[in-house]
């Protein structure tokens, strides 16, 4: 990996899509960014084939990505001899950047811990909600018109002293933690990479992923996407599940088989908070949508609209540390991939 150092004026090039370059670089951050740096062109690369790509990728010192970069691979290296850092104004760099960048040296971060902020918002509202048993309590509501005693027809109702499970200590999960923490809640977390120590620095207790599955009012999935993590909750995870428990995804549909939990939601047994699902967009003759134990959203826990402005926050931070020859706060080595999403 190349060494931080300081780099008078680099020069940036940005590689995104045109729409989300103009939703995330508000004139603040395009003053802090020509403050520190040359931006030849503000208008972002969308291929490295396109002509102006032969005029920006020798210059390029710095990589600034988000979503819609086209993949950065050997061929594209091979046209940008100074390039010594790619940041990426966005979550995962899984999908755009080759081996290559790190066989390179090249020192690379991208904005996860700030696009897991509004997903932990998302994900706190999502258990605050489940615990009080929003879903069903509403339904029941629109089709009874009239005063009942709720904790009676719904035992166990409310968030006092519920047990909550996270699955994954990533950027997402211990930020829900750390939402948590102001509530009489708490937290059992599953995470093959942790400490019982690290776990309660965190504030929660550290336990095998089946004991949480059995024990949590809720359950929250914020494990990566890898091969192992496939299916990870399959048919007997979700049977250990307590009746009346909720699950909730703003992760990847991938943890979830999704025939399986189909199963088990239409059996009425457990409640679903669903923002990703396999496939993204469920069939449209799938029971869910109906369903009055399930909360479809379409993949909107994550940074939209102004919530994106703060991934740009983070990715012209870091390029101001690399202009001041600092590391980088996020940066990501090679041997992370195999365990972040």
């Amino acid at each position: 990996m190349l060494n931080a150092s300081p780099v008078p004026r680099p020069t940036v090039v940005l590689a995104t899509l045109p729409a989300f370059a103009e939703e995330l670089f508000t004139p603040a951050h395009w003053q802090r960014l020509e403050a520190a740096c040359d931006v030849p062109d503000r208008a972002p690369l969308t291929t490295f084939e396109e002509p102006r790509a032969a005029e920006l990728l020798p210059r390029a010192d710095i990589l600034l990505t988000s979503w819609g970069c086209p993949p950065v691979d050997a061929r594209v290296l091979v046209r940008a001899p100074r390039l010594r850092a790619i940041v990426h104004a966005a979550g995962t760099v899984k999908q755009h950047l080759d081996a290559a960048c790190w066989e390179r040296g090249l020192l690379v971060t991208a904005a996860a811990a700030a696009n897991a902020v509004p997903v932990a918002e998302f994900t706190l509202a999502a258990i605050l909600f489940a615990n009080k048993r929003v879903l069903r309590l509403q339904r029941r509501y629109a089709e009874t018109r009239e005063f009942r005693w709720w904790a009676m027809e719904f035992p166990g109702l409310g968030n006092f002293r519920k047990l909550v499970g996270i699955v994954g200590a990533s950027h997402v999960g211990r930020k829900v933690i750390e939402l948590l923490q102001p509530f009489d809640l708490s937290v059992l977390l599953s995470d093959p990479f942790l400490t019982p120590a690290a776990a309660a620095a965190l504030g929660a207790e550290l336990v095998e992923l089946d004991d949480l599955l059995r024990r949590a009012d809720v359950v929250s999935l914020h494990a990566p996407a890898l091969p192992e993590t496939r299916h990870l909750i399959d048919r007997r995870r979700l049977q250990l599940l307590r009746d009346g428990a909720t699950l909730i995804n703003t992760a990847r549909g991938w943890l979830i088989d999704h025939e399986a939990l189909a199963a088990e939601l239409l059996s009425g047994r457990i409640d679903a908070i669903l923002d990703t699902t396999e496939p993204e967009v469920l069939p449209a003759d799938s029971p869910l949508y109906d369903s009055p134990n399930v909360l479809l959203t379409p993949h909107i826990a994550g940074s939209m609209g102004r919530e994106t402005q703060r991934m740009a926050d983070l990715a012209i931070d870091e390029i101001e540390r690399f202009v001041r020859g600092e590391p980088f706060r996020y940066g990501i080595r090679q041997d992370d991939l195999a365990r972040i999403a």
